[in-house]
């Protein structure tokens, strides 16, 4: 006990620290104000995409493993990754990289959780989702992969809970890299579709022309229809 307090204080700190330095050099170089003005963001679009066209490869290598770093140690989770990724990339290649970062992430996140935080899960959530071992035990890998498309945890405690069944890491990885794959190619989308709306429009649009933009509203949309559908078979499955 003593020796999980010790870590969970040293993980706490580390990432207190951590924030707190990344926060202090963004914020030596960027006013508040600057990153909140729409000319800001005009204005980074443009160099954003500029240097994503002169090189691709390193680019799209750069943003892979900041969204790993992003998911571990920083502790983030999948939205504002997705968006900016569809932002730079577009749809495709966006959902690709940021399926890919968050998955090998999320993985590395769960072999740590496995070594280091394993009785901590288990006193904290064991009799909770005590009923999805059955599950698990029937077929690892199908339910890896619906736990994970329906989601209903926090992304971080969703990469740790399945150290509660000793999932295997291939399992995990490939479970993640698909489950994740429907909301992580909307919310790309959405992110592509605001790139388009800033570089449709010198001034400031009004809220209404970018919601019902065809690249906004549409994968919008579906991310609602997506979350329904998620809620009718969250039910089902934390089912005891």
């Amino acid at each position: 006990m003593e020796k999980t307090k010790k870590i969970k204080l040293f993980i706490g700190l580390s990432y207190l620290l951590i924030v707190s330095l990344f926060l202090y050099f963004f914020f030596s170089k960027f006013s508040l104000q600057e990153i909140t003005s729409y000319d800001f963001l005009r204005n980074n679009r443009s160099y954003l995409i500029d240097l994503k066209n002169s090189n691709l490869f390193l680019v799209s290598i750069s943003f892979l493993f900041l969204t790993v770093i992003w998911v571990f140690p920083f502790l983030g989770f999948g939205s504002p990754v997705a968006l900016m990724g569809g932002f730079i990339f577009g749809k495709w290649i966006g959902t690709l990289v940021v399926v890919t970062g968050l998955s090998v992430g999320a993985t590395f996140l769960y072999i740590f959780g496995n070594y280091f935080l394993k009785n901590l899960i288990r006193e904290k959530f064991l009799n909770k989702f005590q009923n999805l071992e059955i599950k698990f035990k029937k077929s690892e890998f199908f339910y890896l992969l619906v736990y994970r498309f329906i989601g209903g945890v926090p992304w971080q405690i969703s990469c740790l809970l399945p150290t509660l069944f000793n999932v295997r890491v291939k399992n995990f990885l490939l479970a993640t890299f698909l489950g994740i794959i429907p909301q992580i190619f909307l919310a790309v989308s959405i992110g592509s579709g605001i790139e388009k709306v800033i570089d449709q429009n010198s001034e400031v649009p009004g809220i209404m022309d970018i919601i019902f933009s065809p690249d906004i509203h549409v994968p919008l949309l579906a991310f609602f229809v997506l979350i329904v559908i998620s809620i009718i078979f969250r039910k089902k499955f934390y089912r005891n």
